[in-house]
C-alpha cells in the first residue's frame, strides 16, 4: 500500500450529472424509485428461486446470482450519487474511489462471465437435451458460479494494480458521477497515454470478444429451436431473448466507454448510468415479465404471504 504515500491527492471532487438545481430533482426523484424497484425486484427474484422447489434448475440458479450481482453493481455507486444531489461539494475520498473502481470491475468482469455461463447452460439445453442433466450437474454449476467471481477479482485486481500507484499531485475534479479507469488516469501526473489506452482497452476488448461470443452462440441457439416442437419452441425463443436483452444491454455500453477511453462525450455518462442503474433495473422487469414459472411462482409466494399474515392477525375469543 505503498502507493497512497505517494498520492498527494486525499480527495477527489464528482461534477455528477447535471449542474441544474431542477434536474438534480427530478434525477434524485427518479434515480430513487429505480435504485429501490432494483433492489427489491432482484431481492424478490432471489429468495423466489431459493424457496421455491421446482425453480432449484441449473437456469434459476444462475439466475438467482444474476440477481444478486445486479444488487451489488447498482450499489457501489447509486446511493452516493443519489446522496450527492443535495451536495454542494460532491467529494470522494481517494480510499473511497479506489473501492469504486474496484467494486465495478469486480462486479462486471463477475457478470460477464455469468452471462457466458447463462448461455452455455442454455445451449447445452436447447442443442443436447438428453445431456443436460449430465452436463449441468450442481457441481457444475456451483462450479460456474465461483468461476465468474474468480475471474472478476483477477480482472479487477489487473485493473486496480495500474491505478492504485499512480501519483496524483495536482487535479482532482472527475467528470462523472463515480470514479473509473478512464476518468481517473487522465489526473494522474505523468503521461501514462499510451499505456492508459491499452490497459483500459484490454477490458472493452474483452467485453466485445464476450460479446461476439454470446451472439454467435445465441444464433446457434435459434438455428437449433427451428427443428423443435412450436410449443417448446416459443418457451425456448422467449427465454432465449429475454437472455440476448440482458446481454447487448449490458455489453453495448461497456464496449463503447472502454475500447474508445479518454473522451469527455456526454454519452459516457449516459451510458455508465445505463449500466450501473437501467441493466440492474430491467433486469427483474425482463425476466419476470417473460418468464411464465417465475411469475407463477411470486405470485404464489405472495399470495402464500398474505394469506398467512391475515390468518394470524385474525383471533376470534372462544364462547
Amino acid at each position: 500500500m505503498e502507493g497512497f504515500n505517494h498520492s498527494r491527492v486525499s480527495e477527489f471532487v464528482l461534477l455528477g450529472l447535471t449542474d441544474s438545481s431542477e434536474l438534480q430533482i427530478f434525477l434524485f426523484v427518479m434515480f430513487s424509485i429505480f435504485y429501490l424497484i432494483t433492489m427489491l425486484g432482484n431481492c424478490l427474484i432471489l429468495l423466489t428461486v431459493i424457496s421455491t422447489p421446482h425453480l432449484h434448475s441449473p437456469m434459476y440458479f444462475l439466475l438467482s446470482n444474476l440477481s444478486l450481482i445486479d444488487m451489488c453493481l447498482s450499489s457501489f455507486a447509486t446511493p452516493k450519487m443519489i446522496m450527492d444531489f443535495f451536495a454542494q461539494r460532491k467529494a470522494i475520498s481517494f480510499e473511497g474511489c479506489i473501492s469504486q473502481i474496484f467494486f465495478l470491475h469486480l462486479f462486471t468482469g463477475t457478470e460477464i462471465v455469468l452471462l457466458i455461463s447463462m448461455s452455455f447452460d442454455r445451449y447445452i439445453a436447447i442443442c443436447k437435451p438428453l445431456h443436460y442433466s449430465t452436463i449441468m450437474s450442481q457441481r457444475v454449476c456451483v462450479g460456474l458460479v465461483v468461476t465468474s467471481w474468480m475471474v472478476g477479482f483477477l480482472h479487477t485486481t489487473s485493473q486496480l494494480a495500474f491505478a492504485l500507484y499512480l501519483p496524483f499531485c495536482g487535479p482532482n475534479v472527475v467528470d462523472s458521477f463515480f470514479c473509473d479507469l478512464p476518468s481517473i488516469i487522465q489526473l494522474a501526473c505523468i503521461d501514462i497515454y499510451v499505456l492508459g489506452i491499452f490497459m483500459i482497452s484490454t477490458s472493452g476488448v474483452i467485453a466485445l470478444v464476450s460479446f461476439l461470443l454470446l451472439l454467435i452462440s445465441y444464433i446457434i441457439i435459434l438455428f437449433t429451436i427451428k427443428n423443435h416442437s412450436s410449443k417448446g419452441s416459443s418457451k425456448a425463443l422467449s427465454t432465449c431473448t429475454a437472455h440476448f436483452i440482458v446481454v447487448f444491454m449490458f455489453f453495448g455500453p461497456c464496449i463503447f466507454i472502454y475500447v474508445w477511453p479518454f473522451t469527455n462525450f456526454l454519452i459516457d455518462k449516459v451510458l455508465s448510468v445505463f449500466y450501473t442503474i437501467f441493466t440492474p433495473f430491467l433486469n427483474p422487469l425482463i425476466y419476470t415479465l417473460r418468464n411464465q414459472e417465475v411469475k407463477t411462482a411470486m405470485k404464489k409466494k405472495l399470495s402464500n404471504q398474505y394469506f398467512s399474515v391475515g390468518t394470524t392477525t385474525q383471533h376470534y375469543p372462544v364462547q
